[in-house]
Formats: C-alpha cells, sequence, structure tokens
C-alpha cells in the first residue's frame, strides 16, 4: 500500500494545486469581473483590493497550469497572510469568528507548493523535462 501511495503522490500534490488555484480564481474573478458572483463592494482596480483581485485571477490562473509554480505560491502565500492580518485578524482572534479560515488555509496551501512544486502535472515539470 505504501508503495501504491507514494507512487500517486506527485499527481495528487498536483490535484490538490490546481483544485486549490481554481477555488482561488473564483475570488479574484469576482472582484475584477463580478463573476461567478456579485463583487462585495465598489471595485477600484488601482485600491489594496484591486491589487488582490489581479493577483488571485492572474495568479491563481499560472498556479492552475503549474507555471512558475514555486515563485506565484510565494507571492500569493504572503498575500493570504497579509489579507488575514489585514481584514480578518481585527474582527476577533479566532478565525472562525472572523472569517478568517479560507485565507489561512489558501495561506498554508500555497505555502506547502512553495516547497512541494508543482507535481507531476505542471508546466513546471514539463518545461524541466521530467515526467
Amino acid at each position: 500500500m505504501e508503495k501504491f501511495l507514494n507512487a500517486w503522490r506527485p499527481r495528487v500534490l498536483s490535484v490538490v494545486r490546481m483544485v486549490s488555484a481554481f477555488l482561488f480564481m473564483q475570488h479574484g474573478g469576482q472582484k475584477l469581473f463580478g463573476f461567478p458572483a456579485a463583487p462585495r463592494g465598489e471595485f477600484d482596480l488601482f485600491s489594496l483590493s484591486g491589487v488582490a483581485g489581479v493577483l488571485e485571477l492572474f495568479g491563481g490562473a499560472l498556479l492552475l497550469l503549474g507555471l512558475f509554480t514555486r515563485p506565484v505560491a510565494f507571492v500569493l502565500s504572503g498575500l493570504m497572510a497579509f489579507a488575514y492580518f489585514i481584514a480578518h485578524a481585527p474582527r476577533d482572534f479566532w478565525p472562525l469568528n472572523n472569517g478568517g479560515e479560507l485565507a489561512i488555509m489558501f495561506c498554508f496551501t500555497f505555502f506547502y507548493l512553495v516547497f512541494a512544486g508543482g507535481g507531476s502535472w505542471s508546466l513546471d515539470c514539463l518545461r524541466a523535462g521530467r515526467r
């Protein structure tokens, strides 16, 4: 069983990366285009929310493809840490009460990708010539 699980580890890492990126991109789409949900407030591209939206959508797309996974994941992890401490932590100490659980999960999922890479189903892997 251990051999089977270890053999699938790089592929499952790719699936976790892709699903996380797809979910993350929705936040950018909401901010920039009002899709798939209506924006939560006024939008200004040259605001913190505007920059976050661009990073969420385009950084998420790069992660979805597995292109430049490590540096992009580093930037997005930092973005989510920043978002947590700016928008959520001031509301309450506990993430459940301040609505910051998702920001923390994205932060640490992306932080893990900095070290783990994109997995075997990524453009990074294809560019490096390995499978």
